[in-house]
């Protein structure tokens, strides 16, 4: 495995870090974070112009046809910035409804996606403990093939403005993903501020119409690339809290030297490094795993622990070295401690995380 970045992949991460570093400053931020609906939509236009947003969806449908490891390269800029934008959510939905779909759903989505005219979101978490693969919301076909969904998700990120929602449920044959749209009168929706400031939903399906894109290994195949979206998220998050610590301590001095020279800040921002390598080496093991069609084994839940785990570790480290600054809610830095805590209690916390952890290797030791 070579994870070193190609041409192309450098080109990319170079537009991507150009164009949400231009666009995605604190004052736009924080006008952003205060409209109803907290999202950048000149931003997002602007990235579905670049190509950006339908990256790694297919060239038929208006996409780039590149592989989900692009995707992550862009995750990654937009981790570093804290772009409020839900590119993870549409792009992977949209992902699903094309390698699952039907030509009419692909028609209906994945192109108004891929060129940014449309929202879409994924719902995969629940309340309470659980392991996202074995959702519990259940889907029950009638006699005319149709099917209905039955039960709630939590926190479904961007809701309030997709046109569609791809989510998981069990059915009387293993487990299944479904199409569902969000403003159908059986589909009840509670909007709620996340600690990114953003907008989630709690759904409640009441017999909500939905489509079925697939059963089998789908589900798994949906949760293992949003594990690893949100892994890369994380690393951005945590380079962006770094380089701002870094700028901070360099400018700052006490004692008539800069704070960056103090060997106590230098072992922080030097756990900071070990931790960040950590999560970049399991990140882009599990991303070129799944780009490549190899099966993924232990990667992608090593690469969400060590996002989970590790990257809390860095926001917290580089908030508390900014000293009391870095109690500032204000401050650009808090920010990231914020996006570095609401991705790491994304589809459980890093116990979670080992527990399903130790359940798949337990299971492989067995067979």
């Amino acid at each position: 495995m070579d994870f070193t970045f190609n041409e192309e992949q450098t080109a990319i991460g170079d537009l991507a870090a150009s164009i949400f570093s231009q666009r995605s400053g604190i004052d736009r931020v924080k006008a952003v974070e205060a409209a109803d609906e907290r999202i950048d939509r000149d931003l997002w236009r602007e990235l579905a112009q670049a190509g950006l947003v339908g990256i790694a969806l297919p060239d038929e449908f208006g996409g780039g046809a590149m592989g989900f490891s692009e995707l992550c390269v862009v995750l990654e800029q937009q981790g570093r910035c804290v772009a409020p934008v839900p590119l993870w959510e549409t792009a992977l939905a949209a992902a699903a409804i094309a390698q699952f779909g039907t030509a009419e759903q692909k028609r209906m989505f994945v192109a108004p996606a891929a060129a940014g005219e449309i929202f879409l979101t994924v719902g995969i978490e629940e309340f309470g403990p659980h392991d996202p693969t074995e959702p519990t919301m259940s889907a029950r076909e009638d006699a005319t093939g149709s099917w209905t969904l039955h039960g709630t998700k939590a926190v479904v990120p961007s809701a309030h403005v997709a046109a569609g929602v791809v989510v998981s449920a069990v059915t009387p044959a293993g487990t299944g993903l479904f199409l569902v749209d969000p403003a159908d009168p059986a589909v009840h929706v509670q909007n709620n501020e996340t600690t990114t400031r953003a907008i989630a939903a709690n759904m409640t399906f009441d017999a909500a119409p939905a489509q079925l894109l697939a059963g089998g290994d789908a589900v798994n195949w949906l949760v293992d690339r949003v594990e690893v979206a949100l892994a890369a998220l994380q690393v951005g998050v945590g380079a962006g809290a770094v380089e701002q610590a870094v700028t901070y301590l360099n400018g700052r001095e006490q004692f008539g030297r800069p704070l960056a020279t103090f060997q106590a800040v230098s072992h922080q921002l030097a756990d900071c490094y070990i931790d960040l390598e950590a999560m970049r080496v399991t990140l882009w093991q599990a991303a070129w795993m799944l780009t490549n069609g190899a099966a993924p084994g232990t990667a992608v839940l090593v690469a969400k622990w060590w996002a989970t785990d590790a990257g809390q570790r860095v926001v917290h480290r580089t908030q508390h070295v900014h000293g009391g600054i870095g109690v500032d809610t204000d401050y650009p830095v808090h920010r990231h401690l914020l996006w570095g805590k609401q991705i790491a209690a994304s589809l459980g916390g890093s116990s979670a995380d080992l527990a399903r952890l130790g359940a798949q290797l337990a299971l492989g030791a067995a067979s």
